[in-house]
């Protein structure tokens, strides 16, 4: 099955559990708003949620592929105890990191009963967070056997869980702020369920491949050591974006953790402000993670494989590069022109006010062009670590995060205020991409070839007429108030913008469009000759 294909289902399955994101969010937030108690519960989920996103779409599963690839072509049963192995250790130390947290948590000063709310919805969800390390190496293993559906359809069960749980919730008695800090225990323990039910859900798809737990390590240590002392740079050179985004939590929650003053001066932000940046961070993580994240995570077993053939690595990462784009910069701009309906449609209901949604939708746009350089951020990251090389990602990584806190502490006290943290974000994730394109280069010759530019070019021109249909529809749709209203525009503009973008791919000969679905043709082919 060629890449495109393995793309098309890991793209789809993804599609779904984004959707049962999007209304976990409606629900959650239409229980619990967007004010302090939102504020402590986003700031607690995305400690385990960072270890989610670190491990299912990066550091452990980008170390281990490779070496469990090469095995797994040389002997077979040694990559089975490999994984078996691997699989045990890291339950067992990540337990132990676990109950290390909560002696730790147990005893954690809270200045302020938000805080101390925080720090109590820590404790209930970092549990989680062995559960779903453990489900993404069990996806990287299925991966490269080329199984993408299980470890795809796995975030649905979270997504599932945590809608049960908030829907629960809303129907506990008493109201106002009080309650609402009862119930939002509710949410928690819902993050809990679904890790056990995702748990048994990859152990299930693992059935019949001969892994057995073991602590004791054979003739699999050295390839255990190789991939643990890869762990550690793969870990901030995939995970820059996401620790970017964590710092954005922490700067915006200052006001509900710490006070509304920084040393004697009133802080620009307000409460309420990482509930809207963690809403709009899961607006924008809608076509990251349903086509961007998707071509990096199904083409990086190929790569892995084709390591010493350089011909063959360049022609597959000219491939990704092409389909990244073509998918890529589209959404960017489609994103950017819908933002204010697509907020309304999640999100307007309950305890969210038209304001609330207006602050979102304002935070959206700056996050949007992020979208296309994190795909290919991703993309070339992982191409880097194909080749061996994880020194040079974690390089630039570094830069990226301290160029992103100092924009962070600079443009919140800027007009920008809480849409500066957006912006600091995505423009750090384009300067990483610039310099991880140039040393990539550097290391295995010209990225662009002019297959690559002409493909750029015409995505170009398709995305400018998408982005002309788009805006002229939303000028003739008629004017609408309330959620289904904006469901709708959001829909037509969405619909109108996809379908300008197929045409105009088709005149113009594209094969992307086949590829973005699956199918690789023989004129595709032939538009990108094999070397």
């Amino acid at each position: 099955m060629t890449i495109e294909k393995h793309a098309r289902t890991f793209t789809l399955l993804t599609l779904l559990s984004r959707v049962f994101g999007l209304l976990r969010e409606t629900v959650q937030y239409a229980v619990f708003g967007m004010g302090p108690v939102m504020d402590a519960f986003s700031l607690a989920f995305q400690i385990p949620n960072l270890f989610r996103r670190l491990f299912g779409e990066g550091a452990l599963t980008a170390s281990f592929v490779p070496v469990y690839t090469r095995l797994d072509r040389d002997d077979p049963v040694a990559a089975r105890r490999f994984a078996g192995l691997l699989l045990s250790l890291l339950t067992v130390f990540l337990a132990a990191l676990t109950l290390v947290g909560e002696l730790i948590l147990s005893a954690w000063p809270a200045p302020t009963p938000d805080a101390a709310l925080a720090v109590r919805l820590i404790a209930v969800m970092l549990p989680y967070m062995p559960m779903v390390c453990v489900v993404a190496v069990m996806g990287a293993i299925l991966g490269v056997h080329g199984r993408f559906g299980p470890a795809a359809f796995s975030p649905v069960l979270l997504n599932v869980g945590m809608i049960v749980a908030a829907a629960l919730a809303w129907w506990l008695p008493g109201g106002g702020e009080a309650a609402a800090r009862t119930r939002i225990g509710w949410a928690a323990m819902g993050v809990l369920l679904a890790g056990v039910a995702q748990v048994a859900w990859m152990v299930r798809g693992l059935r019949g491949m001969g892994l057995r737990p073991s602590l004791r390590p054979g003739s699999e240590r050295a390839a255990l050591m190789e991939t643990l002392r890869a762990g550690l740079p793969m870990l901030l050179g995939l995970g820059v974006f996401q620790l970017n985004v964590l710092m954005d939590s922490l700067i915006a929650s200052y006001p509900t953790m710490v006070g509304p003053t920084i040393m004697g001066v009133d802080y620009p932000l307000q409460q309420g402000a990482n509930a809207v940046m963690n809403a709009a961070t899961r607006l924008y993580e809608f076509p990251l993670g349903v086509f961007g994240i998707a071509v990096a995570t199904v083409i990086f077993p190929l790569l892995a494989r084709q390591a010493d053939d350089r011909h063959a690595f360049v022609h597959s990462l000219r491939r990704g590069m092409r389909l990244v784009a073509f998918i890529g910069v589209p959404a960017s701009i489609g994103l950017m022109l819908v933002a204010q309906p697509f907020t309304v449609a999640v999100l307007r209901g309950g305890a969210v006010t038209a304001e609330d949604a207006q602050r979102v939708a304002q935070v959206l746009v700056a996050f949007a062009p992020a979208v296309a350089a994190y795909s290919a951020n991703h993309l070339l990251t992982r191409a880097f670590y194909a080749l061996g090389d994880r020194n040079t990602p974690l390089r630039i990584s570094l830069s990226m995060v301290a160029l992103n806190l100092l924009l962070n502490v600079t443009l919140i006290w800027t007009p920008l205020n809480l849409t500066g943290l957006a912006w600091s974000t995505t423009l750090c994730a384009f300067i990483q991409l610039l310099l991880l394109g140039r040393r990539l280069q550097a290391r295995v010759g010209r990225l662009a070839d002019d297959a690559v530019w002409r493909s750029l070019a015409k995505t170009l021109v398709a995305t400018g007429v998408m982005a002309l249909t788009t805006f002229l529809m939303d000028q003739v749709l008629p004017l609408g108030e309330g959620r289904w209203a904006a469901v709708g525009r959001t829909l037509a503009l969405a619909g109108t913008g996809a379908g300008a973008m197929l045409v105009v791919a088709r005149r113009l000969h594209m094969p992307e469009w086949r590829w973005a679905i699956g199918m690789a043709e023989a004129e595709a082919k032939v538009a990108d000759p094999a070397p």
